[in-house]
């Protein structure tokens, strides 16, 4: 069968980099020759917000005072999910030696970045579950010092329940600085901080192109766009909460794709019925964006097979991946490109998102064709040595010799002939490119 779209996007999601770029770059030009004086200048003109920038202990604590009791324990509850879920993965990676030849051994250490920066956003949206997967990955990482911004509201500054959800997790520094500025200070170790070896956390457009152009001088998560969800969905699906989950990422923003991929033409047709319905009974800001997003952005896609639809679905490479379809086995060893899978209708993308301990910082515009999400990984640098005795060096000496003149690089070949010199004096070698011993 012919793959069919029952409905198609009018747009594709992407920035509009050239405007945005130059706006970033500017700013962040200012900032770093400006330093603390100009992020703080800059974060009254945008923000709105002249507080302090830097949280001190008792404005911590003001902060945690007014977080409700239940939603601490949900933020607990979700902490703790994501902080074991993190220390699973770091016994998953372990520092090994081996010897390769009788008394040559390389081996393999991971070594945690000394400083993270953590951008958790708090506009529209405040983003506790955002503090919650960066902070905590970084935390189990082992990084050894941690800074989060936040953007501050006027006359209130950031979200209580980001003040108190970021210290729970083990940030040692919280600045109130949003956008640019907010990564501009993470990047050029502002207000105390030290400059950080890498800046990972969601944002919008402006934090997405600080942290693309930043990239090289520091390390970052991935280059990130719109959130993007797919469900591949067969007849037995409920089309009530397929068309739930559509929406419910859909709220995300106006350009944020989502798809239904599906072999039942009964089960899209139901779902394009019940969706309207769904986003006409949100909040005002909420409907807005998920209106758009369906409108301009959503795709509804009818193939023949199951097989056609898991090619449709790598082929889209989602951040988000639902399946909610017989044989989850079947589907979950046959699927290659995505951020982050949910399998079956008792789990959902929100899930994830907020409280069940994979992590929400995830690869979009198909990125997850060769990346995957963020995890304590993510803050590791696998690093590499060897140790010889002389004996054992021989015949790797040789070895280098004859490569190294072979793509004429003589400075190379002579750091293995000095030794072979030095360690086995009267024994002649032909280390010529082509030679034999």
């Amino acid at each position: 069968m012919t793959i069919e779209y029952l409905k198609k996007a009018g747009r594709t999601s992407q920035t509009d980099t050239a405007e945005t770029r130059a706006t970033v770059e500017k700013l962040l030009a200012e900032i770093e020759a400006g330093g603390d004086e100009a992020a703080r200048r800059i974060a009254i003109a945008l923000d709105r917000y002249d507080g302090s920038i830097v949280l001190g202990r008792d404005e911590i604590e003001a902060a945690a005072a007014k977080v409700p009791a239940k939603l601490k324990d949900d933020i607990r509850f979700a902490h703790d999910n994501v902080r074991r879920f993190a220390e699973r993965q770091m016994q998953s990676l372990s520092d090994f030696e081996y010897e390769l030849s009788p008394g040559f051994v390389a081996g393999q250490k991971s070594i945690p970045c000394r400083a993270a920066g953590c951008y958790v956003p708090g506009g529209r949206y405040s983003h506790v579950a955002s503090a919650i997967m960066t902070v905590t990955t970084a935390q189990v990482a082992g990084c050894d010092n941690i800074t989060v911004c936040s953007p501050p509201r006027p006359e209130i500054g950031i979200n209580p329940a980001i003040v108190f959800t970021a210290d729970l997790c083990g940030a040692d520094r919280i600045l109130a600085l949003g956008g640019v500025q907010g990564v501009a200070a993470l990047a050029f170790g502002l207000f105390g901080a030290p400059p950080a070896d890498i800046i990972v956390g969601p944002g919008n457009q402006f934090v997405a192109e600080a942290k693309r152009i930043l990239f090289g001088r520091v390390g970052i998560d991935m280059f990130a766009g719109p959130t993007d969800s797919l469900i591949l969905a067969d007849a037995s699906a409920d089309a009530e909460i397929v068309a739930a989950d559509l929406v419910g990422q859909a709220e995300h923003g106006y350009n944020s794709p989502v798809w239904l991929v599906t072999d039942s033409r009964d089960l899209a047709e139901r779902v394009l019925a019940i969706v309207p319905g769904l986003i006409a009974d949100l909040p005002d800001a909420n409907r807005t964006s998920a209106a758009a997003a369906w409108r301009d952005y959503a795709e509804v896609i009818l193939c023949g097979s199951r097989e056609e639809m898991a090619t449709v679905s790598d082929d889209e490479a989602p951040e988000h991946l639902t399946v909610q379809a017989q044989d989850l086995d079947w589907w979950r060893d046959r699927l290659k490109c995505y951020g982050s899978l949910f399998l079956g209708e008792e789990t959902t993308v929100a899930y994830g998102d907020k409280a069940s301990g994979t992590n929400h910082v995830l690869p979009t515009s198909g990125a997850a064709r060769y990346t995957g999400g963020l995890s304590v990984h993510k803050y590791l640098k696998i690093v590499t040595w060897q140790q010889a005795t002389r004996a054992a060096s021989k015949d790797v000496a040789i070895a280098t010799a004859r490569i190294s003149r072979l793509e004429g690089m003589e400075g190379h070949a002579r750091t293995a002939d000095i030794r072979l010199r030095k360690y086995f004096p009267g024994e002649n070698f032909d280390l010529s490119a082509a030679g034999d011993s």
